[in-house]
C-alpha cells in the first residue's frame, strides 16, 4: 500500500501521515504552505516526518505539479488540501478557495481517471449542510452551504461523485464535523480561546454562545480516515463527528477547569456564514466503517490545552 496525502503539513493531514507511516504505509505529502495562517505552525508539524525513510514531501501547489505522474506510484489519494476558513471565504478571497477547493480537486480528479487507484478520500465538511433542518444531519439530509467556503467544499464533494459515476473513480467523502485536538489550526475556536487564556486576555465569542457544535477529537477522525481506506464504500459520503452536540457557553467552565484559570468573556456580533447549529448521525460510518468516536470533549480539550501550552511556551 502506497498513499499520496494532499494537505500534508496541515493540522488534520500531519496526523494522518503519522498515523499511515505508523503502519508502515509509504507515504508521499503534499502542501504549498499558503499563507492562511503562519507557517511555522505548519513546518512543526512536518518537520519530524522529513526523518522518517517512508516519508517524501513536496513542498507545491497542487495545480502546479504533474499529479498524472505523482499517481502512478500511488494506490490511495488522501485528499485534504483546501484553503479553509468560513468567515475568511467572503469577498476577494472567494478566487483563493476556487483555486485550492474547486480546481485543485477537479485536477487530481482528472489525473486519477487515468491511473488504477484503489481509493480517493476527499475529507469534506459538515459545512455542507449549512443551515439544513434535521438535527442531528445525516447523509441524506438537504444541503444549503451557508458561506462560501461551504459551497466549494461541496463543489468539491460533488466533482468526486460525478467523477466516480462517469470514469469510475473510486472516491468517496468524509464529512467532517468541527475537528479539535493538538495541532489545530490557530483560527479555530478552541485555539483561540486557550491562546487567549495563556497571554491573559478575554475570550472573543460571536453570537451570544448559544450555537451548538458537534465537536470531533483528531484521533477519532484519524481512525475514521484509516477505515474507509479499508472499508468505505466508493461513491458515497460519511458523517463523521464526535456524536455529542456541545452549546458553547456550557464549554467554558470546563476550560476554567482545565486551564485552572477563570474565563472572561466578549461578545461581538455573529459572523457572516456561521450557522447556529451542526449535529452529526453517524450511524451510517458506524455500520459501514465500524467507525465509533472515542475520546470524550473533556479529555480532548486537556491534550489541546497540554499542546497550546508548549505551542506558545
Amino acid at each position: 500500500m502506497s498513499c499520496l496525502v494532499t494537505g500534508a503539513a496541515g493540522f488534520i493531514g500531519s496526523h494522518l501521515c503519522r498515523r499511515l507511516l505508523k503502519e508502515k504505509i509509504p507515504v508521499v505529502g503534499i502542501d504549498s504552505f499558503t499563507d492562511f495562517y503562519p507557517k511555522w505552525i505548519k513546518e512543526k508539524n512536518i518537520l519530524p516526518l522529513m526523518k522518517k525513510k517512508d516519508f517524501k514531501f513536496i513542498a507545491k501547489d497542487i495545480n502546479e505539479l504533474d499529479l498524472k505522474e505523482l499517481l502512478k506510484n500511488a494506490e490511495y489519494v488522501l485528499h485534504l488540501a483546501a484553503q479553509a476558513g468560513v468567515r475568511t471565504s467572503w469577498g476577494q478571497d472567494f478566487s483563493a478557495y476556487i483555486n485550492n477547493n474547486i480546481e485543485a480537486t477537479q485536477k487530481i480528479l482528472e489525473a486519477s481517471k487515468e491511473n488504477q487507484l484503489k481509493k480517493l478520500i476527499y475529507a469534506s465538511s459538515s459545512s455542507v449542510y449549512g443551515f439544513c433542518p434535521d438535527l442531528p444531519m445525516s447523509e441524506t439530509s438537504p444541503l444549503h452551504p451557508y458561506s462560501p467556503y461551504g459551497v466549494t467544499k461541496l463543489s468539491a464533494e460533488q466533482l468526486c461523485f460525478l467523477y466516480h459515476k462517469n470514469y469510475g473513480v473510486p472516491s468517496l467523502s468524509l464529512r467532517l464535523f468541527t475537528v479539535y485536538g493538538p495541532g489545530q489550526r490557530p483560527d479555530m475556536a478552541f485555539h483561540k480561546f486557550f491562546k487567549a487564556i495563556i497571554e491573559n486576555k478575554k475570550i472573543t465569542v460571536y453570537g451570544e454562545g448559544k450555537q451548538t457544535r458537534d465537536f470531533t477529537f483528531i484521533d477519532d477522525v484519524i481512525e475514521a480516515h484509516i477505515a474507509s481506506l479499508k472499508k468505505g464504500k466508493v461513491g458515497e459520503a460519511y458523517n463523521v463527528g464526535g456524536g455529542v452536540r456541545k452549546k458553547l457557553e456550557d464549554i467554558f467552565p470546563t476550560m476554567e477547569d482545565i486551564c485552572q484559570r477563570k474565563i472572561e468573556i466578549k461578545k461581538e456580533e455573529r459572523q457572516k456564514g456561521d450557522v447556529p447549529h451542526t449535529y452529526s448521525n453517524i450511524e451510517k460510518a458506524r455500520k459501514d466503517l465500524n467507525y465509533s468516536p472515542l475520546t470524550k470533549l473533556e479529555e480532548g480539550l486537556k491534550e489541546e490545552w497540554r499542546w497550546i501550552q508548549k505551542l506558545y511556551s
